[in-house]
């Protein structure tokens, strides 16, 4: 079944699973979910993702990350750009999240990067979501 945003399907199903306390969760797989994933595993929010091509469609296997007694890495994710209201930042612009404690996901010309990275490079993009 088609999804009108597919990225705040895979924050929902992420979000459900923390709350039910799994250890992993399964989204339909496409570029620009594996790209978030890459940035998640890439600042400590998830633990490992892999691609699973067998199953029809393909799905993205994400293994959560908890620190303690049942304690999530990740104790929020919003999503930021929406199908009806697309939210853009500059190079100068780049929004930090929770003063630096949290990531900024941005889709640019260059790839999806995190906040710190676009600041880096000197580049703007839609934002997609915040992580903290």
């Amino acid at each position: 079944m088609p999804h009108t945003d597919p990225i705040a399907d895979m924050l929902t199903r992420m979000k459900n699973a923390i709350m039910a306390e799994k250890r992993d969760l399964a989204v339909p797989l496409s570029n620009t979910k594996l790209e978030i994933a890459k940035i998640l595993k890439g600042e400590g929010y998830i633990a490992n993702f892999r691609v699973e091509k067998a199953q029809v469609p393909a799905q993205l296997l994400i293994e959560l990350k908890y620190s303690g007694r049942k304690q999530n890495v990740i104790e929020g994710l919003k999503r930021v750009s929406k199908p009806g209201r697309r939210v853009y930042a500059q190079a100068g612009a780049i929004p930090r999240v929770l003063d630096g404690l949290g990531v900024a996901v941005i889709s640019t010309s260059q790839g999806i990067l995190t906040g710190a990275e676009c600041q880096k490079r000197g580049i703007g993009g839609e934002v997609l979501l915040h992580v903290w």
